[in-house]
């Protein structure tokens, strides 16, 4: 059983089909890349997957169960933790604080407890906080821990928008565009950190990406897109040759050329 599964998806806006007739799977443990021109459907088939959108027709399941009958804010508490392509943090709140919301759905404490500040609430703080502490040194946030997102460069945001993420402690990890903005520099890091989340935290990864140095350098297989339709899915190598995907993206004569 894979854990994410993608049957015959369909989603259409009024006549404009975003996703048609999509079928792909997840292996546990892998990293799987979505890639496209814009407007592919890619960033559509998270929300699709996040449940902010319902499909027209065809079922998405995780670890073999149907989340069409889910809502939105169960998602996460089912083990899928996602990022954003435009960063979604609280600016007026410190790096901490920021991760210490992707633990909400590990709490268990009640709001009697949580007034009295009751020995088995401090417990589950002193939890929480080393969970925290522990994805701050994975991604070398400590210079910034105390700092207010506001005050950040765009690079840090990324990177602690990840963090929440990882914080979540999800059984998959969606990515939309996790180096859109950066530095070479940058987009290094993220592939030594997608690698290491793969290996050490043994958490499978769906991402949308367009640098397609980083698509090739981290991940498994590869499912390409236009039009909302899948054009090819295989290894990097596999997806960069087929005639199909280089029509997609550099036009049929030089396709022609390039087969």
């Amino acid at each position: 059983m894979s854990l994410l599964e993608l049957e015959n998806v369909t989603l259409k806006f009024g006549g404009v089909t975003a996703v048609d007739d999509v079928s792909f799977a997840v292996e546990e443990g892998e990293v799987f890349a979505l890639v496209g021109p814009n407007g592919a459907g890619k960033s559509t088939i998270f929300n699709l997957i996040s449940r902010i959108y319902d499909p027209f027709a065809g079922d998405i399941r995780f670890q073999g169960q149907s989340l069409l009958d889910r809502q939105p804010y169960e998602i996460a508490g089912l083990g899928i933790a996602r990022t954003f392509q435009n960063i979604e943090l609280f600016e007026q709140a410190s790096v901490l604080q920021n991760l210490l919301v992707g633990r909400h759905k590990h709490r268990k404490s009640n709001p009697v407890g949580e007034m009295f500040f009751t020995p088995f609430v401090r417990r589950e703080e002193k939890r929480h906080r080393k969970a925290v502490e522990e994805v701050i040194d994975f991604l070398d946030l400590q210079p910034y821990r105390e700092k207010f997102i506001a005050g950040l460069p765009y690079g840090v945001r990324k990177v602690v928008e990840m963090g929440r993420a990882l914080a979540i402690e999800p059984k998959l990890l969606l990515l939309d565009e996790p180096a859109s903005g950066l530095s070479v520099e940058e987009t290094q890091d993220v592939a030594f950190w997608i690698e290491d989340i793969k290996k050490l935290m043994g958490i499978t990864v769906l991402m949308v990406e367009h640098d397609m140095s980083l698509v090739s350098a981290v991940s498994d297989r590869v499912m390409a897109l236009a039009d909302g339709r899948m054009l090819a899915i295989g290894t990097p190598e596999e997806v960069q040759r087929d005639p199909k995907v280089i029509e997609a993206y550099i036009g049929s004569d030089d396709a022609e050329d390039a087969a």
